[in-house]
C-alpha cells in the first residue's frame, strides 16, 4: 500500500512526493525501496503489487524497475485501507484463487528483517488454515499514536506466538496507553496482515457487502483491458473506510504473531529519531553539510549539497527540504499538521 501522502512528514513529504518515495534514512534508497528488498526474501517479484493513487504510478516505476506496468495498481481517489485491500485481493483472486497475501504498507521502517521473514512465515501457515493473521508490535512505551491489540496472555510471551485476538482498540489517551502497557497483552497493530485471497473476500462479503458487491461480484474485468474503468467506478462509488474499522473489528478467525523486530511506522519525525544515529548531544543528524555547535536533543534532516550553521538549539526539528524550511520544537509536532495547514492556506 503506497498511496498515502505522508503530512507529517513535511517539509520533506509533500502530495506530489510523499514520505514512502523519500530516502528520510540518508542512506541512498527510498522506503518503498527498503519494503521492496524486505518483501522480494518472501515473494518472487513477479508477485508483488504495488497499490498506490493513480498521481505517483510512474513514480513506483521509476523507484522499483523490477516491476511491470501491470504490477502497479492505482487508485482515482484516496478512500483508506479496505477499498485498497478489495482491489489488490479480488484482482489477485482472480489470477489464482488460492493466494496467500501479505499485506504492508510501503513507509514503514523494519530492522532485524532475517526475524520480520520467520514472522512472515508463522503468518501464512496461520493463513493457510483460514485464518487472519494481523502482526503485533511488542510496544515500547505507553504511545497514543498507534492502535493496539487485545489479547488473552496466557504465561510468558515467546517470538512468533500465535495468539486469537480478542479486540482492536482504537488509538487511546495517555492513562489508557498506560494500563494496556501495565497489562501486557496489548501490541501494536502494525497494518501488517496475513490471509488467503478467499478469506479476506468472505470477510468483506459479510462484514461490507457493499464493498465486496463493487470490487468482487464481478471477477471478469480483472486483467483485462477494462480493469482500470471498472475500478475507476469502484473507487468512486465506495466507502471511504479503513481495514480495521471494515473487518477487523467484527471477524472473529484473527490470530495475532507476536513479533520481535525493531519497527516503526514512521508517522512523524520523532518516530524515526529513534532510529536515527546520535552524536555526543543526541542530535540525529542527517546531512553531511549539517554543522551543530551548543545544541542537543535535535532532529536535523538537510540535502547533501547544502551547508547549515545552527547554533543554541535544545529539542528542536530541523527540516531543509528545497525551498522549505522547518524548525520546530519536539513538544509541538503534534500539531504539525494543522500548521501545514494553515501555511498551505495563505
Amino acid at each position: 500500500m503506497a498511496g498515502g501522502i505522508g503530512s507529517r512528514f513535511w517539509p520533506m513529504s509533500t502530495p506530489e512526493n510523499p514520505k514512502q518515495f523519500l530516502d528520510v534514512l540518508g542512506i541512498g534508497k527510498t522506503l518503498i525501496q527498503m519494503t521492496f528488498e524486505r518483501l522480494i526474501k518472501t515473494s518472487p517479484a513477479e508477485n508483488i503489487y504495488v497499490v498506490t493513487n493513480t498521481a505517483y504510478k510512474e513514480i513506483v516505476l521509476e523507484q522499483l524497475p523490477a516491476l511491470k506496468p501491470g504490477q502497479v495498481l492505482t487508485e482515482p481517489i484516496r478512500k483508506n485501507t479496505a477499498p485498497c485491500i478489495a482491489y489488490a485481493a479480488a484482482k489477485i483472486h482472480a489470477i489464482n484463487p488460492n493466494a496467500n497475501l501479505i499485506i504492508s504498507p510501503a513507509d514503514h521502517l523494519i530492522m532485524q528483517e532475517n526475524n520480520f521473514l520467520t514472522t512472515v512465515d508463522v503468518g501464512i501457515t496461520c493463513a493457510e488454515k483460514g485464518r487472519i493473521a494481523t502482526i503485533g508490535i511488542l510496544p515500547t512505551r505507553p504511545d497514543t499514536g498507534y492502535g493496539y491489540i487485545e489479547f488473552e496472555k496466557n504465561g510468558k510471551l515467546e517470538p512468533n506466538q500465535v495468539i486469537p485476538v480478542k479486540q482492536f482498540r482504537e488509538k487511546p489517551d495517555l492513562k489508557t496507553a498506560e494500563s494496556f502497557i501495565a497489562a501486557e497483552n496489548f501490541y501494536w497493530n502494525a497494518g501488517i496482515f496475513i490471509w488467503k485471497s478467499k478469506t479476506v473476500l468472505d470477510a468483506l462479503k459479510k462484514f461490507q457487502p457493499e464493498l465486496h458487491s463493487l470490487f468482487a461480484s464481478d471477477l471478469s474485468f480483472y486483467n483485462t483491458e477494462k480493469e482500470q474503468e471498472h475500478v475507476n467506478a469502484c473507487f468512486e462509488a465506495c466507502e471511504d473506510i479503513s481495514i480495521d474499522f471494515a473487518v477487523m473489528e467484527h471477524a472473529k478467525n484473527i490470530d495475532i504473531v507476536l513479533s520481535n523486530f525493531d519497527w516503526s511506522d514512521l508517522g512523524t519525525w520523532g518516530s524515526l529519531d529513534t532510529h536515527l544515529k546520535k552524536d555526543q548531544k543526541n542530535n540525529s543528524v542527517v546531512g553531511k553539510g549539517a554543522h551543530l555547535f551548543n545544541s542537543k536533543n535535535c532532529i536535523v534532516n538537510v540535502p547533501a549539497d547544502q551547508t547549515v550553521l545552527i547554533d543554541g538549539l535544545e529539542d528542536y526539528i530541523v527540516i531543509q527540504s528545497e525551498n522549505r524550511l522547518m524548525i520546530l520544537r519536539k513538544e509541538n509536532e503534534q500539531a504539525l499538521k494543522s500548521y501545514v495547514g494553515e501555511v498551505n492556506s495563505k
